[in-house]
């Protein structure tokens, strides 16, 4: 039976998984009391700041560690109390402000999901700030909006009886996805195994470097197992890129690993090791050293330095995504402007949420948005009568952890939200002006997101892809000099790794858009099999196999560059063409793969 186009499946995936419940019981207790306190003074601006700061804090409480989530929480809510202040520009001077926020919200957005976060806040607020009727200061609005931020934020902080149990949970995830990926080594699940290897590597990475320098005393052990960890996932790519099928007993080893990190025990006796590849050489040595660091509190931990891959605001991801978003939300403020001189801030806060990139493709966002806010509204005019907005907003903040799976359902309950925080403002026709600015700013996002200079994936995809091969060049420059194993080897690992995870993550968004003008997801197979033989190649150097002539590997990384350069969309020079010794697997395997994406790029 034919399959229907990727644009036509997307919008209507749902997001499986366990119910959060604790994230349930936080949204319940996160919104409605901070409302409610607010209408208790007698100020609506200042109760309807502090519950949008109380919305905004339950959006942003995500699954992960107490202190992540303290970050993902904090940094959105500081920049989207600087949007009040879009007060000081009313009537059509918000029109250039709003250009000009969206330009650097849609730039910044591009360096990692807590940006995206603040930026949008940024942008949506200043929106707020300058069209919604508040008779309040801009700075009294401000505080009462970081004054309902804080409420969630100290729930979540005080949600873990341990301190470090998000961290130890984070660490022995890292140890059952090292399991499921050995289990799946030799089939074709090897490869989506290890990619959900390298994301419990980069949560529990970005967990730990989050304790601050005063915790690198009292979490010695845990950063030790994590180091323990990350050794063992290298050995761990080598295997699954060697495919040879392994004996079940070889994944019992992090599955005790990983009930003794959230025990805080010892593993016991792990299975006896069969060291007859370089492969099963490292991951066997790896399985002792990670028992020397449970055993031993004390033994020296090393952590790699941190090295972030994520796209520069300055760059041409920034610059292409800063000029859409600049475009979008100036169209939709001159246009809300001229259609009504009130309550016309909901077209551009529409088109700000739906040109995040971040939340699926364009034609899927669009769906969604037109689909929630109809729901929304249906949901807003069938509550019984006026004065329940406080209720509704309660029940809405306990949905919101659970509606966070769809952007349908997100935006249903977001809506009933925000609606209810209208009505208590003194608009209670609000409903009816909701669905047809709605409609009108997906016309708009929808049209610019089209435009030939903006609807082009060579460098949304194109760039992320050049700089993933550019760092996996540093990788394997790295590698084929000779170097020992050490912290420097392990962060261009994993800087690599994650360069690719974006990359992919760009690939699988532009093949459901509905222009999707070329298919990159080839590309992201050959390039994540590129790092996986240079991971392995690194294993065989480390257990005695020579270092490959000077020549040898200067062609390869020079070949690796120029590709890196054609698909950035430069000229580069024409190398030499790569070769590998006959001999060298590894060397072959990258080689080819070479070739193979120059073949899928020439024929674009």
């Amino acid at each position: 039976m034919p399959q229907p186009p990727a644009w036509l499946a997307h919008p209507f995936r749902w997001q499986r998984g366990p119910v959060p419940w604790p994230a349930l019981l936080r949204g319940a207790l996160g919104m409605g009391p901070v409302l409610a306190a607010g209408l208790a003074t007698g100020h609506r601006p200042a109760a309807i700041a502090a519950g949008l700061g109380a919305m905004f804090a339950t959006l942003n409480d995500r699954p992960g560690t107490r202190r992540v989530a303290a970050v993902r929480i904090a940094v959105p809510a500081l920049a989207g109390a600087l949007g009040f202040f879009g007060r000081l520009a009313p009537g059509w001077w918000a029109l250039p402000l709003l250009t000009l926020v969206g330009l650097l919200s849609g730039a910044v957005s591009v360096a990692g999901p807590v940006c995206a976060a603040a930026a949008v806040q940024l942008l949506v607020l200043t929106a707020v700030g300058a069209g919604m009727p508040l008779a309040a200061p801009p700075w009294v609005t401000a505080l009462c909006f970081l004054a309902g931020a804080l409420w969630p934020l100290l729930l979540r902080l005080t949600v873990s009886p341990s301190r470090a149990d998000g961290e130890r949970h984070a660490v022995a995830a890292v140890f059952d996805a090292l399991a499921d990926a050995l289990d799946a080594v030799g089939t074709p699940a090897a490869e989506a195994a290890r990619r959900r290897l390298t994301g419990a590597l980069d949560q529990a990475d970005e967990a730990l470097r989050l304790w601050g320098p005063w915790h690198r005393i009292t979490g010695r052990p845990l950063l030790g197992r994590f180091a323990a960890a990350a050794a063992l996932c290298e050995a761990s790519v080598a295997l699954l890129w060697e495919g040879t099928p392994l004996p079940p007993r070889v994944a019992e080893g992090p599955r005790l690993l990983a009930a003794a990190v959230r025990a805080g025990a010892a593993p016991g006796a792990l299975p006896a090791p069969v060291s007859d590849t370089a492969a099963r050489s490292a991951f066997d040595r790896a399985v002792l050293d990670a028992t020397l660091a449970f055993a031993d509190p004390v033994v020296p931990s090393v952590v790699p330095p941190r090295s972030r891959p994520g796209a520069r605001p300055l760059g041409p991801v920034g610059r292409e995504n800063g000029l859409r978003v600049a475009v979008c939300v100036a169209v939709s403020t001159a246009a809300a402007l001229l259609l009504r001189a009130d309550y016309w801030y909901w077209l551009p806060v529409t088109a700000a949420f739906l040109v995040k990139p971040d939340v699926g493709p364009l034609f899927s966002r669009v769906v969604n948005r037109c689909a929630g806010t109809a729901l929304g509204v249906l949901l807003f005019a069938a509550l019984p009568t006026r004065g329940a907005e406080l209720a509704a907003v309660t029940l809405a903040g306990a949905l919101i952890p659970l509606a966070g799976r769809h952007f349908a359902a997100q935006t249903a309950v977001i809506t009933v939200t925000v609606l209810a925080f209208v009505s208590l403002g003194g608009d209670t026709r609000a409903s009816g002006t909701r669905l047809a600015d709605t409609a009108l700013a997906c016309a708009i996002v929808l049209v610019v997101g089209h435009l030939p200079r903006l609807a082009s994936t060579r460098t949304s995809v194109g760039h992320r892809f050049a700089v993933a091969l550019r760092h996996a060049r540093h990788y394997l420059e790295h590698v084929l000099s000779g170097a020992p194993e050490g912290p420097e080897r392990a962060a261009l690992r994993r800087t690599a790794y994650r360069a690719l995870a974006e990359a992919r993550a760009a690939a699988e968004t532009a093949a459901a858009e509905l222009h999707a003008d070329r298919n990159w997801l080839p590309v992201t197979a050959r390039a994540e099999r590129i790092v996986d033989a240079t991971t392995a190649c690194a294993v065989r150097l480390d257990h005695g196999r020579p270092t490959p002539a000077a020549p040898t590997a200067h062609r390869i990384t020079t070949e690796l560059a120029a590709l890196a350069d054609t698909l950035d969309g430069l000229t580069p020079d024409t190398p030499e063409a790569a070769t590998a010794p006959a001999d060298c697997r590894t060397l072959n395997d990258i080689v080819g793969e070479l070739h193979r994406i120059r073949t899928l790029t020439d024929a674009r």
